[in-house]
């Protein structure tokens, strides 16, 4: 088989540069060991999120909302979206102090967001009861998509529709190389001749890039969410709740309600197996997180109807590694996720997709590319993904571990 692109990996990131490569005129293969979105991508919360912690993830992140709210129109694949919008809430003074700062400098970067009455929160939060000294952003631009699968499916059905070539169950056995650069890969049942492979095998995809004798610069880090029960405390057209100072976030779902967050001490995984289905999940951490915003949305503690959980891919800077390997021309990396792969996969996507076939306009992300970071140990980037998974809506006085330490590897 010849292709001009390989991409191995069919989350939504892959997918989405698969898409736009597409777009471009490329012939390109997927591969992919399991089925499309089988992994992290198909249990993520489906969240949207405008306001982010830069102005080039901010960017990425509102292209993102507009590229998933006018998917039929440049990809052919129907989407469905709610346009729910988002609060972020902030029950104590230092995280007050740090949501404004927040407010004040996504304002900056082009984000609607502005600081919202309490009955404003009330009324379109109505499972949230707050207490009235709450500080909250309302995020009107902010979006979900119900069942993360949606997601999966719209781009397998646009990038079957501009000529994709899926091969499920599939696994990449090898990076080929030729002369020092990528030449294809090899996966069970054949090879594949392309001049540029990406890697984006989300938590594997350190073990991708070491088939090309490269290296990737992030660590699997467990995340879990819940879904309640039914319960008549949710209406369908609720926002969206981010309560910042217990890192726990809220949404609708089929009835009930989505309750996710962020613990302390997460479960990092060096080494995963062959399927996120071999991550043990802890239904008792979720139940901690439930318990912190139980005074204020009661039905967070409703009885379980799903418990499920994937692995995020942290980097040691929290931000995505997005471009070419140094040292190996043609293998390219899409991850790093931090969180927001799904999210932020259709504009990332576009934007790397643009950069692989130099497409004019594209989106400069250069300062995304993998070789920011020098050799970094194993131990390294846990501690490092570790930190940034613990500090995803903590305002910490502290600075991250360093992320350049020099080491066996």
């Amino acid at each position: 088989m010849k292709a001009d692109i390989v991409v191995v990996g069919a989350g939504a990131l892959g997918l989405s540069t698969a898409l736009h490569c597409a777009l471009a005129g490329r012939s390109v293969v997927v591969a992919e060991r399991h089925g499309p979105g089988s992994q992290a991508s198909g249990r993520a919360a489906g969240l949207f999120k405008s306001v982010q912690a830069d102005e080039l993830r901010t960017t990425i992140a509102r292209r993102s909302i507009a590229l998933a709210l006018t998917f039929a129109d440049w990809s052919g694949a129907q989407l469905e979206v709610a346009r729910s919008g988002s609060f972020l809430v902030a029950r104590t003074d230092a995280h007050k102090e740090f949501l404004r700062t927040e407010e004040h400098q996504s304002r900056g970067w082009g984000a609607q967001v502005r600081v919202a009455a309490p009955s404003e929160l009330a009324d379109r939060a109505a499972y949230f009861h707050g207490t009235g000294s709450d500080l909250a952003v309302w995020c009107p631009e902010d979006i979900y998509i119900a069942e993360p699968t949606d997601l999966v499916q719209a781009y397998v059905a646009a990038c079957r529709l501009h000529g994709v070539v899926l091969l499920d169950h599939e696994p990449v056995t090898a990076v080929t190389l030729s002369g020092g650069q990528v030449a294809g890969a090899e996966t069970t049942m054949r090879s594949i001749t392309a001049p540029v492979v990406v890697d984006a095998a989300g938590a594997w995809t350190r073990q991708v890039a070491a088939m090309a004798a490269a290296d990737a610069a992030v660590a699997p880090v467990r995340h879990q969410l819940l879904i309640t029960s039914p319960t008549a405390d949710v209406a369908a057209d609720d926002a969206i709740v981010r309560v910042v100072d217990a890192a726990v976030y809220l949404r609708p779902a089929r009835g009930g309600l989505m309750v996710g967050g962020f613990e302390s001490s997460p479960l990092a995984v060096q080494a995963p197996g062959e399927s996120t289905d071999e991550v043990p999940l802890d239904l008792d951490v979720l139940r901690k997180l439930a318990g912190q915003v139980e005074r204020e949305v009661p039905s967070a503690t409703a009885a379980v109807a799903e418990h499920r959980g994937g692995l995020f891919t942290m980097s040691p800077d929290g931000r995505f590694l997005a471009g070419p390997v140094p040292d190996v021309p043609g293998l390219w990396i899409a991850s790093g996720c931090n969180g927001s792969g799904f999210s932020s996969s259709p504009a990332l996507g576009e934007a790397l997709a643009g950069w692989i076939t130099a497409a004019a306009g594209r989106l400069d992300i250069s300062a995304l590319a993998p070789g920011r970071f020098g050799t970094v140990t194993s131990d390294a980037l846990v501690k490092a993904g570790v930190w940034q998974y613990e500090h995803y809506y903590d305002p910490s006085p502290h600075d991250p571990p360093a992320a350049g330490v020099s080491g066996v590897v």
